[in-house]
């Protein structure tokens, strides 16, 4: 799965533009990543513990955006993006989504 964020794939022809595909995961946080979080952002810095859950977020959203993309005869997905909202404290929405294609090899 040839996966962009451009609206085309250089060396690649566009045989068929099937449609938008996302991948959605909700996420919380628990209260060791919050006691853990709290303490990294009072010393100021990178905070470990927000890093991981938001890469874990990220990679879940992406392989149910590339689930969906296969489920629809995809090969290809094109102009992905990530977006997240946080749909109460502690709880938030990370959405990966696209235009699924089929391309081919110029």
């Amino acid at each position: 799965m040839l996966i962009v964020t451009t609206n085309d794939a250089p060396g690649y022809r566009i045989v068929k533009t099937i449609g938008a595909v996302r991948g959605i995961t909700v996420r919380s946080r628990n209260a060791v990543s919050d006691m853990v979080g709290g303490l990294q952002s009072m010393l100021g810095g990178r905070v470990g513990a927000y890093v991981k859950l938001a890469e874990t977020s990220r990679a879940e959203a992406l392989s149910e955006l590339i689930q969906h993309a296969e489920q629809m005869g995809a090969n290809g997905i094109l102009a992905m993006r990530y977006d997240a909202n946080e749909i109460m404290p502690g709880i938030t929405e990370v959405l990966a989504y696209g235009t699924a294609v089929v391309i081919e090899p110029e």
